[in-house]
């Protein structure tokens, strides 16, 4: 077995069998397929049980979005932007890797090229269904800004760079994502000549969407850190307020796939092969990215910690303001909408089973010096 030094931003691999990755998950987030799953099926049977249920939704809508619906959005916001360490945007860090370039591919990948492949494979797997397809590039546009936290936590990454690229895509995603939708959904395929049916859609209703239900709980989130951290201190939010609002994302998820479910039963029951059809390129895009991110950390020279950070981060979405998108403006019964509620059944049993593979690449990572911006190389075991 060769031997491995530890360095600043790393630590030694560990031996096989030492890193229980599902051991380490809360109960809540361990089971969330089943969860979601759970209330799909839940969702079903109310609207089966139920049938009046859409119209009792629609006597509480404002626009396109119902007020029960738009609290589960909320509620599955407001905790992840309470976690995100904003006091940390713009801290400099200097361990032995370049900071312009960690981050200079992350954004890149995350930006440009992540929205990009994915409007290529929802055009190439859903070109007859306009209304899943722009559903799944709604998905590829948001950026993780949550689970990816516990991803990289899991594979032992760098829990600094990861922290500091959730701040930013968490702020950039305002000022963005509205002119990136229009981009994606309006003139990209204009300019290809593509079928734009089911495109037709305004900067303004993306960019209100995103305002109402980014906008409000990254002011909320912002604000509870900061009075938190002020009042009690690190300690306390970290290991006692956050633990105890942290389920309340998952609740407001489940509840909102359950009304989703509840609503679109007929459409569900009647082509369960539609949900097979959204699945393949959410799975090809979760595997590709995060592939294309070892690599490239990988080829230019980042240390295990950097380059599982990077992965996961570039492979990963928002798959709670992607819901929130497609529902406030395509509506609750829409084929988007139902786009959306697919995007974490696929991606979170996907990126569980990445952090098995990552750990098992980490152990062929060792530095092969201490200077700045080190490269590092990969070995085997003998």
């Amino acid at each position: 077995m060769t031997a491995t030094a530890e360095v600043p931003g790393t630590a030694t691999p560990p031996s096989p069998g030492s890193d229980g990755v599902v051991a380490k998950l809360s109960t809540l987030d361990r089971f969330l397929p089943l969860w979601i799953g759970v209330a799909m099926a839940a969702g079903l049977g109310l609207g089966a049980v139920v049938p009046s249920l859409n119209d009792g939704l629609d006597k509480l809508r404002v626009g396109t979005v119902s007020l029960p619906i738009a609290l589960g959005l909320l509620l599955m916001m407001y905790p992840v932007l309470a976690k995100v360490r904003y006091e940390e945007l713009g801290h400099q860090r200097h361990d032995g890797v370049s900071n312009r370039q960690f981050f200079g591919v992350s954004l890149f990948l995350s930006w440009v090229v992540g929205p990009a492949f994915m409007f290529a494979l929802a055009w190439l797997f859903l070109a007859d269904q306009p209304e899943y397809r722009t559903g799944v590039i709604v998905v590829g546009l948001a950026r993780c800004i949550a689970m990816v936290l516990i991803w990289n936590d899991l594979a032992r990454g760098d829990r600094d760079r990861a922290a500091m690229l959730v701040v930013f895509n968490a702020l950039f995603q305002v000022a963005a994502f509205s002119f990136l939708g229009y981009f994606y959904l309006t003139v990209l395929p204009g300019w290809l000549g593509l079928d734009t049916e089911g495109f037709d859609v305004s900067i303004w209703q993306v960019a209100k969407t995103v305002l109402i239900f980014l906008g409000i709980p990254l002011t909320a989130g912002f604000l509870t850190r900061r009075i938190g951290l002020e009042r009690k201190g690190r300690d306390w939010y970290d290991t006692r307020f956050l633990p105890r609002i942290g389920p309340i994302t998952l609740y407001g998820l489940l509840f909102t796939i359950v009304l989703l479910f509840a609503i679109q039963g007929d459409t569900i029951t009647s082509k369960p092969q539609d949900v097979g059809r959204i699945a393949l390129p959410l799975l090809a895009y979760f595997a590709v990215m995060w592939v294309a991110g070892f690599l490239i950390g990988r080829l230019i020279g980042l240390p295990y910690a950097q380059t599982a950070s990077l992965g996961f981060t570039v492979a990963s979405n928002d798959f709670e303001l992607a819901i929130a998108v497609c529902v406030g403006v395509w509506g609750a019964t829409s084929g988007q909408a139902l786009a959306g509620v697919v995007g974490p059944l696929i991606e979170v049993p996907v990126l569980v089973g990445l952090v098995y593979v990552a750990l098992w690449a980490r152990r062929f990572w060792r530095p092969t010096g201490r200077m700045y911006g080190a490269r590092w190389q990969t070995t085997r075991s003998t």
